[in-house]
């Protein structure tokens, strides 16, 4: 079963993540947190929260977050070498190009415009590899 950090401030784009994995039968224990800080005391084990062991196989990931945002989270993430091997996918509603651009620059492995979605969108590509991830 594939572990899967859901980085997601609302809660309707949880369930139809949920939802969508849950019509394609990917096997997966959903991790959630609300901003990038509640996932990075997740993944560290800080703040009082107990570190999330075995680390999750693939992380997705809001850019428009309170607290800390997506690409500050990613940031931090990629600057600790026991994170940097997670593929991350960014969800997001933002098309915005410099939005993608930066994202890229840290490394992520696709960009996935909302609502996630295996079967259509402009990021077909995109998901049908984050499905790829999540069934090998």
């Amino acid at each position: 079963m594939r572990s899967v950090l859901l980085v997601e401030d609302d809660i309707f784009d949880t369930m139809t993540a949920e939802k969508s994995f849950a019509k394609f039968n990917v096997p997966h224990q959903l991790h959630t947190a609300f901003n990038g800080e509640e996932a990075l005391d997740l993944l560290m084990g800080r703040n009082g929260t107990e570190a999330l062991r075995p680390l999750p196989e693939v992380i997705l990931l809001d850019l428009n977050m309170p607290r800390m945002n997506g690409v500050e989270f990613l940031t931090e993430l990629r600057a600790n070498p026991e994170f940097q091997h997670i593929p991350v996918f960014i969800t997001t509603t933002s098309s915005m190009d410099v939005d993608r651009l930066n994202t890229e620059r840290l490394g992520v492995s696709g960009y996935i415009l909302k609502p996630l979605d295996f079967e259509t969108g402009t990021d077909l590509s995109d998901s049908l590899s984050l499905l790829e991830k999540l069934l090998n």
